[in-house]
């Protein structure tokens, strides 16, 4: 089946993640259900038309799914053909005069600044000095002094740690390699937690973050890690790893950063992503200036 070698193609060739690859494979047969049921006629992409993918847009809009959602789904539709034609599985791309729904954007959440050093500077009892207190603080340094993404700290192994140079080197979406440099602070921290893994753990897996039997860090815990430490200073609703790469970005451009860099240091792609991060700062600048300005 052709949407088989497109999965394929984006695992194996394109290296997409496993989180993006399900929902390719969830969206793409979900389509395919919609034209042999909803639409009552047998699925082959090569007799696919635009008028099919618009009748699965409304019915999307009709269950109330959010334009968020929708968008997805049609750009893994767009991708597909995208890939079919390109291997001349397809003349006709039905894709062509589809539109993907514009989406509401809503601005990063992050954590102030004084919450982060309050959590790690000030709040002595916050963390503990046992192996998991050391590991869990290191990881929420680690996320707010790097500002990488989840699965690049849990696929941070030994031999990315430069201590010499200070650097790390990440692996990102689609394999892609960048070097990120880091300060004393992070690197005293490193330094505390390997030697306590080592008189704790005593595995040599390769991944640097371990749970205290050695085995590797997963999603889910990291996640709780993060979220249960930011309980402690911040009133946000989200309180998850992405929170602390968007508080990375605001607080780079807040103490004077160039977009261009903070781009480079979150392995963003194009610079659109990145300006997102100057509507929050801007919205910070706007604060300040109604707080300090007598006539504001």
């Amino acid at each position: 089946m052709l949407i088989d070698k497109f999965l394929q193609y984006i695992k194996y060739e394109k290296c997409y993640s496993e989180h993006t690859y399900e929902s390719y494979k969830t969206d793409l047969l979900q389509f395919k259900d919609f034209v042999e049921n909803g639409g009552s006629k047998e699925f082959d992409p090569v007799k696919i038309e635009t008028k099919d993918v618009r009748e699965w847009i409304v019915f999307l809009m009709k269950q109330k799914e959010k334009a968020s959602s929708v968008g997805r789904k049609i750009s893994a539709l767009k991708s597909f053909y995208k890939y079919l034609r390109k291997n001349s599985y397809v003349e006709k791309d039905p894709m062509r005069q589809v539109v993907i729904p514009k989406r509401e954007k809503r601005l990063p959440t992050f954590v102030r600044e004084s919450e982060m050093h309050e959590l790690l500077d000030e709040l002595d009892d916050a963390f503990g000095d046992d192996y998991e207190g050391v590991r869990d603080k290191l990881v929420i340094e680690t996320f707010y002094t790097l500002g990488i993404r989840l699965s690049e700290l849990i696929g941070m192994k030994d031999v990315d740690v430069d201590k010499g140079n200070k650097t790390v080197k990440v692996t990102g979406k689609g394999n892609k390699q960048r070097i990120i440099p880091f300060g004393d602070r992070l690197l005293q921290s490193m330094e505390a937690y390997l030697q306590l893994r080592e008189a704790t753990t005593g595995v040599r897996n390769g991944y640097f973050f371990q749970k205290e039997d050695g085995s590797a860090m997963y999603p889910v815990l990291v996640y709780r890690i993060v979220h249960k430490y930011l309980e402690r200073v911040s009133s946000q609703k989200k309180k998850s790893p992405h929170v602390l790469r968007h508080t990375f970005a605001t607080a780079m451009l807040n103490n004077g950063a160039e977009i261009n860099a903070v781009k480079e240091l979150l392995g963003h792609a194009n610079l659109a992503a990145t300006e997102v991060y100057t509507h929050t700062t801007f919205e910070q600048l706007q604060k300040i200036y109604k707080q300090a300005h007598p006539r504001a």
